[in-house]
């Protein structure tokens, strides 16, 4: 067999591993990590499998891989979806429109952004520096991905947000610095932020060591 062919074969298999410990990892999280009210929480390192296989074989197939996955949590969230997405739920999101911002945004482009963690690989050479910086920038678009998203189609609930138990004075605070459209924003970024940053700092550190093995690293052909 080719060689070409060869790395199109690894790359196939190893990604499907990685896919499902990618779920695997965010199912055991979601069972011991309580979920955030609109959604979102803190996951053991679930986007790191994904990454390292766009890492290893370039932005390209990274691409396709963090394309199937965002497919996966889909279908991890069909749960939370469905409310959104029925006119007759509580949850609805009011419109088509909307529907399809959550869809790009919480789940196509979030995920998919996973596939450029090998943008830095051909300009820095240490393995574990390049595939830590290229797991902290593609974990920060997602964080971004989930910032609009809440902007455009949470953002209304910004000032019930901060006046619930444990806000305290700097919620109010918030309240009364901000308005409408910037009310809603500082909003997003808080709320994203309670799990987004944890997930990007944990992340980062774990793909640094991970990226100091040479077996794990290495691409098979």
């Amino acid at each position: 067999m080719k060689k070409k062919n060869m790395v199109w074969l690894y790359w196939l298999v190893e990604s499907a591993i990685m896919i499902a410990l990618s779920a695997v990892l965010e199912f055991v999280s979601k069972s011991i990590i309580p979920e955030m009210a609109f959604g979102g929480q803190i996951t053991i390192v679930s986007m790191l499998p994904v990454a390292l296989v766009a890492w290893k074989y370039g932005v390209g197939k990274g691409v396709i891989t963090g394309f199937v996955y965002s497919l996966v949590q889909m279908a991890m969230g069909m749960g939370t979806i469905s409310k959104m997405i029925m006119p007759t739920s509580d949850e609805y999101l009011g419109s088509l429109l909307n529907i399809v911002l959550m869809f790009v945004f919480d789940y196509i482009l979030a995920y998919t952004v996973l596939g450029l963690s090998a943008m830095y690989k051909k300009v820095i050479k240490k393995d574990y520096l390049s595939l830590a910086i290229g797991v902290f920038t593609v974990i920060l678009f997602r964080y971004i991905c989930h910032i609009v998203s809440g902007y455009i189609l949470f953002g209304a609930w910004a000032e019930w947000f901060f006046t619930q138990e444990g806000f305290y004075s700097w919620g109010q605070t918030i309240i009364n610095t901000y308005t409408g459209n910037a009310l809603s924003l500082v909003y997003s970024i808080i709320y994203n932020g309670f799990y987004m940053i944890p997930e990007i700092v944990i992340t980062t550190i774990v793909a640094a060591i991970i990226g100091k093995i040479p077996q794990i690293t290495k691409t098979k052909a």
